[in-house]
Formats: C-alpha cells, sequence, structure tokens
C-alpha cells in the first residue's frame, strides 16, 4: 500500500507542478468548472427533446439517475467511508500548487470524474448507436475534466482514476437497462419490450 501511495504522491507532484505552464493554468481552471458546461447540458436535454419527443422523459431520466447514481457512490458512500484528505490539505504532500479553493470535503474518489465519466459511457453506449463516434469526444472530455482535478491541487492521480473506473461500471450499468427496457426509443424500427 505505501509503494502505491508513494506512486500517487510522485504522480501528483509531476501532474500539478512540473506541467505547471499559463495554458493549462487558464484552461483547466476552467474545464473543472460544472457551471461552464450548464449549455452542453441544456443542449443535450434539448437535443432527446427535439429528437425524441414524449419519450425524451426517459433519456432524460436515465441521465439523471446515472450522475444520482454515481455522485451519491462517491460523494455519500466512498469518501464518507475512506476519509482521505485533498492533497491541499494533505501533511504527506510538500507545496502543492493550489489552483482554486481548496474545498472541504475528502479526495477519494474524485466525484467530478465519477459523475463524468458515469454520464460520458452511458450517453456513448447509448446514443452511440445512432450517431456515430459520439464516444471519442465525450470520453476525451471526462478525462480532460479528471486530470483538471489533479492539476489545480484538489485531487490525487488516485482518486481520479478510482472516480473514472466507478463512474464508468456506473454508466455501463444505466446503459445496460436503458437498452434493454427502453431502446425502443432509439430505434423507431423496433416495437417496446
Amino acid at each position: 500500500m505505501e509503494a502505491i501511495l508513494n506512486a500517487d504522491y510522485n504522480l501528483f507532484h509531476l501532474i500539478n507542478g512540473s506541467l505547471s505552464n499559463p495554458f493549462f493554468d487558464f484552461w483547466l481552471k476552467w474545464m473543472r468548472n460544472e457551471w461552464i458546461w450548464f449549455p452542453l447540458y441544456v443542449f443535450i436535454i434539448s437535443f432527446f427533446i427535439y429528437n425524441y419527443g414524449r419519450n425524451a422523459y426517459w433519456l432524460i431520466l436515465f441521465c439523471f439517475l446515472t450522475v444520482g447514481t454515481s455522485d451519491t457512490v462517491s460523494s455519500q458512500l466512498i469518501k464518507k467511508t475512506v476519509k482521505r484528505e485533498r492533497p491541499c490539505r494533505n501533511d504527506a504532500i510538500h507545496n502543492p500548487v493550489v489552483r482554486i479553493r481548496c474545498g472541504s470535503g475528502y479526495s477519494f474518489t474524485s466525484s467530478h470524474a465519477t459523475n463524468h465519466f458515469a454520464i460520458a459511457v452511458f450517453l456513448t453506449l447509448t446514443l452511440g448507436r445512432v450517431i456515430k463516434r459520439i464516444g471519442i469526444p465525450l470520453i476525451t472530455w471526462a478525462a480532460i475534466i479528471g486530470f483538471a482535478q489533479i492539476y489545480v491541487g484538489v485531487h490525487f492521480p488516485l482518486d481520479v482514476l478510482t472516480g473514472s473506473l466507478i463512474g464508468i461500471g456506473i454508466g455501463w450499468l444505466w446503459s445496460y437497462v436503458f437498452m434493454k427496457y427502453y431502446r425502443y426509443i432509439l430505434f423507431a424500427n423496433e416495437t417496446p419490450g
């Protein structure tokens, strides 16, 4: 376990300190801000309504179920059980570069990574069947947000990696349920059930 933590600390110092540059300082701080993405969320909901009418309800509901599950697992179950201090509050980390307000919550797992990977995977595995190559930008988007969490100094790499894996699992689970029972919404030639 000590070897894993040392590797985590070293990778954190590489990303948080050694990769410092003005471009990352500006853009990554914004990339991890959920309000920056509000227009994207509105666009996704509007896209659902425009293309699927009343059936958009099910897609929107499953998006909320996906994010609600991932956030509950990360923020309520794991963080409150593990209670790992953030790098910006952890005595084992010497001189972290803190580029945003540190935050009062715990570090493990990164809820940003968990939530964004969950929704990216859900949308990739559902809409990806009707919109080709949608997965690449969605997964890249989630990965950049996860990377930004490390760069700004509020999460360790292991927090982001574990959060990403949990998010992938949750996104897959809800997409599996959706495709099993509601795939007819996406494919007009299929009948319900």
